[in-house]
C-alpha cells in the first residue's frame, strides 16, 4: 500500500526485500522494463540496479504491483470497446443513415451494432519522453505524509485517503516522528485527529496539540463522524461512547470565546449537544454547560461578527478599524470592503500595517493578488465556495472603486512583510525561476480536487504537447455501490467549440457525431454499461484554429442523472496524438492527463481548450445541473459558457510571483538553471506538480 501512494504522488517505490544470491534473470529484467515503457514510464539507473538484485519472486511482487498501479493511473486497466472500432476513420467515412440505425439499433437492444475488426497501423507518434521511476526510502514517504498534513490549505479526498492509509499502517514510533508538531489548516487537524482516533493511535496530548477551539472541537466530531470537515455540509453525528464524550467536551471547556464560537455553527452545536449531554458534567464542565444553555434557549449574547455588521451598517469606520485590528485575518479579508466604505483609506492602510504582522501566508498572498488587480476588474467575479464539489459561481462585477494609491499601498506592504517573513527560511542561494510558472496558480485550497493522473491548481494553464489532435475519453461502468445497484448508467462525453469571444460555433456529442463544419468527431453513444463503456472525442487542432475556433470546453453528463459518486468507476482524460488512424484507439504512452469523477454532481467539465495559446486550463468543476430539458450539452451551454469566460479570465496568485518573493528574500536570482543552487520550474526542481512541498514549505 505505502508503494501504490508513493508511486501514484511522487513517481518512487521502496524497495525493502534483500539482495539474492540468486537475482532475477536479464531476461525477465528487460522484458518487464519493456513492458512498462509501454504505459509510459522507465525505472532510474539506481532503481534499475536495486530491482536486478532481487530474487525472481521478490521481483515478480515488484514488478505486478508497479504495473497494476500505473494501469490504473493511466486508465489501460480496462477494457475499451467504443460503437465503432474503425474511429475515427469510420465515423468519418459512414452514411448518415447507417450512423442513425446504428444508433436505433444500440438504444433499443442495448447491444453494440456488429462491425468487421479493423486492422490498424502501429502507432505512428514517435518516440515520446518516459516519465521516471526513481527508487525512495521510508524515511522520503515519511517526510511526504508529513507534508500532507502540514499543508496550509485544504486537501484533497485523494490526500485524505492516503492520509488515513498511512495512518493506519505506519507503526507507533514512525507515526510520532511523521506527525508535525502543529497542524496550521483546521480542517486538516480535525481530519488527522479524527484517523488517529478512528485506529486507536490517538493520545490525549497529541490531541490537545491540534485541537484549540471550539470550532476545533466541532470539527474533530465531524471528521469522528466521517463527515465534511469545512464544515460546507451537514453531518450525521455518530453516537459517542460515555469516554469519547467526556473528552469532546474537555476540550471544549478547555477552549477560549467558547460561546461566540459556537453561536458560528449554532445548530450543528445544538444536534450535537444532544448527543454529547453536557448537563450530565455540567460540575465537571460549567463552561459548555453555560454555553450549551446560551445555544439552546437563544439567549442574548452579543458576538463579534454583531458588532462588524453594525459598524458597517452604521458607516462607523473608525469602530470598523479598532475593531478588526483585534482580529487581523477577519481585517485581511474585509479590507476591500472598509477600504471602499470611507474617503480616509490612508488611515485603512496604516491600521492594516500595524496587524499584517498576524496575517497568515495564504491570506497574504491572496490580499497581494487581490489589489493588484483592483484597478483593473474583470467582467465577472468568480467564487469557488467551500465544499467538497468543485463549484463555481460568477456573476457581474459591480464593486465600487478603490483609489490606486490605497490599492498600491496594500499591495506593497503585503509585499514587504512576506519578504520579511520568508527571509527568516534557510537560504536559497543562487536561484533560477521558470517564466512558464506565471501560468500555474499557487494552491490554496484542494478540497475538491479529483485524483488524476497530475494534479495541479485549478485555473492553472498547461501547454499542449507536440501533436496535432486532442482525444478526449472516458469509460464508466454500472453495478453495484454500497450493496445498491445503479441501475443502466448513460455518460455522455461532449465538448463545445466557441470563437475568440466565447461566441458559440459548433458542438460534437451523441446528438452530433460529427461536424458538418469542423474537423471533429464523436466515437459513438454507448447508452449502458454492465461490463464497462466508453466514448471518444477527436478534435484536429490546425483545422480548428484556422477556422476561427479558440476555446472548447470538454464535459461529461450522466444522462441517466446518476451523480458520479454513486458509480462503480468513471473516469475522464485526454491524449495527444500525431497520427490519430494509428496504434490502438486508446494508447497509454499518449495520455497525458486522467481525472477520476466521483464527485456528487451530474455535469463535469474537465479542461477548456485554449487553441490559440495551445494551452489546457485545468477546470475540473462541477456544473449545477439546471438543463431545459435533458441532461446534455444543448441543455447545460449557457452554463458551460458562463464557467468557461469565467475560467479563462480567473485571475489569482501565480507561482512564479509566489517564488519570486522567496529568492528576493532569501536567494540571488540567476538567468540559468546551470548557475542555480535551487530551481522552481515546469519539470525541474520545485515544480508545479509538487504541491504538497509548496503548501508546505512555501507558503509559511
Amino acid at each position: 500500500m505505502m508503494n501504490s501512494i508513493f508511486l501514484r504522488r511522487a513517481l518512487k517505490v521502496v524497495i525493502e526485500s534483500e539482495p539474492s544470491d540468486n537475482p532475477v534473470s536479464t531476461a525477465w529484467l528487460a522484458t518487464a522494463m519493456k513492458n512498462i515503457e509501454a504505459l509510459g514510464y522507465r525505472f532510474s539507473p539506481r532503481l534499475t540496479r536495486e530491482a536486478s538484485l532481487l530474487s525472481a519472486e521478490d521481483f515478480h511482487v515488484l514488478y505486478d504491483g508497479i504495473v497494476a498501479d500505473l494501469k490504473v493511473m493511466v486508465g489501460a486497466h480496462v477494457q475499451y470497446r467504443p460503437m465503432y472500432s474503425g474511429f475515427p476513420g469510420q465515423l468519418m467515412q459512414e452514411h448518415d443513415a447507417d450512423l442513425y440505425l446504428n444508433a436505433f439499433y444500440h438504444y433499443y437492444t442495448l447491444e453494440l451494432p456488429h462491425n468487421e475488426a479493423s486492422d490498424r497501423m502501429p502507432l505512428k507518434d514517435g518516440r515520446r519522453e518516459l516519465k521516471v521511476i526513481d527508487l525512495g526510502s521510508r524515511a522520503e514517504f515519511h517526510v511526504l505524509i508529513g507534508r500532507i498534513m502540514s499543508a496550509k490549505g485544504s486537501i484533497s479526498e485523494t490526500d485524505k485517503q492516503d492520509l488515513d492509509t498511512a495512518i493506519s499502517c505506519l507503526e507507533n514510533e514512525a507515526l510520532k516522528e511523521t506527525l508535525p508538531s502543529t497542524i496550521p489548516f483546521k480542517e486538516n487537524a480535525a481530519f488527522v485527529v479524527g484517523s488517529l482516533l478512528k485506529h486507536g493511535k490517538a493520545e490525549p496530548a497529541l490531541i490537545g496539540r491540534y485541537v484549540k477551539t471550539a470550532t476545533d472541537v466541532l470539527r474533530l466530531a465531524v471528521a469522528w463522524s466521517g463527515g465534511d470537515t469545512s464544515l460546507a455540509e451537514a453531518t450525521r453525528f455518530r453516537k459517542f461512547t460515555r469516554p469519547e464524550r467526556k473528552l469532546l467536551l474537555s476540550l471544549l471547556e478547555q477552549s477560549n470565546s467558547t460561546t461566540e464560537d459556537m453561536l458560528r455553527h449554532k445548530q450543528r452545536w445544538i444536534r450535537l449537544g444532544e448527543i454529547l449531554h453536557p448537563s450530565e458534567y455540567k460540575r465537571r464542565f460549567p463552561q459548555c454547560q453555560e454555553a450549551f444553555d446560551i445555544l439552546r434557549n437563544d439567549k442574548p449574547f452579543v458576538t463579534f461578527n454583531n458588532s462588524i455588521e453594525l459598524a458597517f451598517q452604521s458607516n462607523q469606520v473608525w469602530r470598523l478599524i479598532d475593531l478588526l485590528m483585534q482580529r487581523p485575518g477577519e481585517f485581511a479579508r474585509r479590507l476591500d470592503q472598509l477600504a471602499r466604505s470611507t474617503e480616509h483609506g490612508e488611515y485603512v492602510v496604516l491600521a492594516f500595517e500595524e496587524v499584517i504582522n498576524e496575517i497568515a501566508t495564504p491570506v497574504l498572498l491572496q490580499v497581494k493578488s487581490h489589489f493588484a488587480n483592483r484597478p483593473n476588474p474583470q467582467k465577472l467575479r468568480t467564487f469557488f465556495p467551500k465544499g467538497n464539489v468543485a463549484k463555481a459561481f460568477s456573476i457581474p462585477y459591480s464593486l465600487s472603486d478603490i483609489p490606486d494609491a490605497v490599492c498600491s499601498a496594500i499591495v506593497d506592504a503585503c509585499r514587504q512583510e512576506l519578504v520579511r517573513r520568508f527571509s527568516l527560511l534557510p537560504p536559497l542561494g543562487k536561484t533560477y525561476i521558470d517564466q512558464r510558472l506565471k501560468t500555474y496558480l499557487v494552491p490554496f485550497s484542494q478540497r475538491s480536487a479529483s485524483k488524476s493522473l497530475r494534479t495541479i491548481v485549478r485555473g492553472s494553464r498547461v501547454p499542449i504537447p507536440e501533436g496535432d489532435t486532442i482525444r478526449f475519453f472516458t469509460w464508466w461502468k454500472e453495478g453495484l455501490v454500497d450493496g445498491q445497484p445503479t441501475g443502466r448508467v448513460d455518460i455522455d462525453l461532449s465538448a463545445v467549440l466557441y470563437d475568440h469571444k466565447w461566441r458559440y460555433a459548433d458542438h460534437i456529442s451523441y446528438t452530433n457525431l460529427r461536424s458538418s463544419k469542423y474537423l471533429v468527431v464523436h466515437s459513438g453513444d454507448i447508452v449502458s454499461a454492465p461490463h464497462g463503456a466508453c466514448e471518444f472525442i477527436d478534435l484536429h487542432i490546425p483545422t480548428l484554429v484556422g477556422k476561427g475556433v479558440r476555446y472548447v470546453v470538454a464535459a461529461m453528463q450522466s444522462f441517466t442523472l446518476q451523480p458520479y459518486c454513486d458509480l462503480p468507476e468513471c473516469f475522464v482524460g485526454w491524449m495527444i496524438r500525431r497520427n490519430p488512424g494509428s496504434g490502438e484507439i486508446f494508447e497509454p504512452t499518449t495520455v497525458v492527463d486522467k481525472i477520476d469523477l466521483a464527485a456528487n454532481t451530474q455535469v463535469a467539465i474537465p479542461v477548456i481548450l485554449d487553441l490559440a495559446k495551445r494551452t489546457v486550463i485545468w477546470t475540473d468543476l462541477s456544473l449545477t445541473r439546471h438543463p431545459d430539458y435533458y441532461n446534455n450539452v444543448e441543455g447545460n451551454r449557457q452554463g458551460m459558457t458562463l464557467m468557461g469566460q469565467a475560467m479563462t479570465e480567473l485571475r489569482k496568485p501565480d507561482l512564479y510571483d509566489l517564488f519570486l518573493l522567496h529568492a528576493q528574500a532569501r536567494g540571488e536570482l540567476v538567468e540559468s538553471i546551470e548557475q542555480a543552487e535551487s530551481v522552481f520550474a515546469v519539470n525541474r526542481g520545485v515544480s508545479p506538480y509538487d504541491i504538497e512541498l509548496i503548501m508546505d514549505a512555501y507558503m509559511g
